[in-house]
């Protein structure tokens, strides 16, 4: 029996449920709209970047994080949000992924010559025509490749200050009688609205809602509102959890905001960071988390270079929890979450898995299709259903060609 290959991996339909826009663009462009937009960078060259900026291993989350300072800069404009939509589908259909969810704040690009609704509406067009040019290919229309298709997540963030937008800095201002708790679920409960409306009255493929930002002293309970909001409305919840915070931060998503995805959830097992003094049973209350999450199949979105370059506790593939997870059954599907700062693809990442942790087939194959069916899918359910049919068709001809 064949071992699964790299070429098998590039090869296979893939998907990508975390990716975020602000962290996924093509260095060429960032540097060609920053000296358009007059934003300076440390170095106007690839190599320069790589070697200041967007590099193999950060010291620290901040250090990591220091590039969306520039990326977030040249995404002012609805021009420019469009074409670094456009070029991350074109990026992602490259390297054989078949159905995307890219997530953005559209508060951190809104200020005054650009609203929320502009820069959601920019997004969707620029992934609307890398579809469109893919989906009409003749390789398409006769079965031999599969359709494109992608949703929008919109990013409420746990946090914010004034000087990371001017949407932020009006904001705070005109708040400045609240707590700083009370304007980030102002915030939060405002983009549910814009975004429920674009949905429901425009048809945007908005098809879930997302909560980001440093997990520490700023819970996912300031946003419930927000998230009973888009939950009355029928969209789909997924929260940033587990990965800087423990496993509480997890029940918190699930609980409070009735997550049906967690982003990272890198944190699940370690029952030492729990700090609830009424949890006496650390261990017992982890236990029955892992399995509540995997019944209720609640998908975890793993990033694994990600989690390796801001995490220095893990300190390799095959030390991180995904191992565990896959154990115990849960459905994981694997993303880049910043193809750009993690300097990544769905296949990179695929094949970091498959060298570090032993897998059976089945279980690949397991986590391929999760990536499917865990999908906030932006047309119907049985259409949905037809394009996981569709993807487990081409898997199982894949592997009769690559691997038996």
């Amino acid at each position: 029996m064949k071992k699964i290959s790299a070429e098998f991996i590039r090869q296979i339909p893939k998907a990508d449920l975390h990716v975020h826009l602000d962290g996924s663009l093509r260095l060429s462009t960032l540097i060609e709209l920053a000296q358009k937009e007059g934003v300076e960078l440390p170095a106007y060259t690839e190599k320069g970047l790589r070697e200041k900026v967007f590099k193999k291993q950060y010291a620290n989350l901040p250090e990591y994080l220091k590039g969306f300072n520039y990326t977030t800069a040249v995404m002012r404009n609805k021009e420019n949000i469009e074409r670094i939509a456009y070029e991350l589908g074109q990026d992602a259909l490259a390297e054989g992924v078949r159905y995307i969810e890219v997530r953005f704040a559209p508060q951190l690009h809104a200020g005054e010559t650009l609203s929320v609704a502009d820069s959601v509406r920019a997004v969707a067009a620029g992934l609307a025509r890398a579809q469109q040019e893919h989906n009409t290919l003749p390789a398409v229309k006769s079965g031999e490749d599969l359709p494109f298709h992608f949703g929008i997540i919109a990013c409420a963030m746990r946090s914010f200050h004034a000087g990371m937008s001017a949407y932020y800095k009006n904001l705070i201002g005109a708040l400045s009688q609240y707590s700083k708790a009370e304007i980030f679920g102002v915030a939060s409960l405002e983009l549910a609205r814009q975004v429920v409306k674009l949905a429901r009255e425009e048809g945007l493929p908005v098809v879930g809602f997302d909560l980001a930002g440093e997990e520490a002293g700023y819970p996912a309970a300031d946003h419930m509102e927000a998230y009973q909001f888009v939950h009355k409305h029928f969209m789909r919840k997924t929260v940033h959890s587990g990965e800087a915070y423990g496993p509480e931060s997890i029940f918190q998503a699930i609980t409070d905001c009735y997550a049906n995805r967690i982003g990272h959830g890198t944190h699940l097992f370690d029952a030492s960071m729990i700090k609830d003094r009424k949890v006496k049973d650390k261990t017992a209350y982890v236990e029955a988390l892992a399995n509540y999450i995997a019944s209720e199949r609640i998908g975890v979105e793993v990033c694994l270079t990600s989690n390796l370059q801001t995490l220095p506790e893990i300190k390799s593939v095959a030390k991180h929890p995904v191992k565990e997870m896959i154990k115990r059954g849960l459905s994981v599907s694997i993303a880049t979450d910043n193809r750009l700062v993690s300097n990544t693809t769905v296949s990179k990442e695929l094949e970091l898995l498959v060298k570090n942790i032993p897998l059976t087939r089945k279980e690949f194959k397991n986590v391929i299709i999760a990536g499917f069916k865990g999908a906030f899918f932006p047309g119907a359910y049985v259409e949905k259903r037809a394009f996981v049919r569709q993807v487990i068709n081409r898997y199982d001809e894949l592997v009769k060609r690559y691997l038996d």
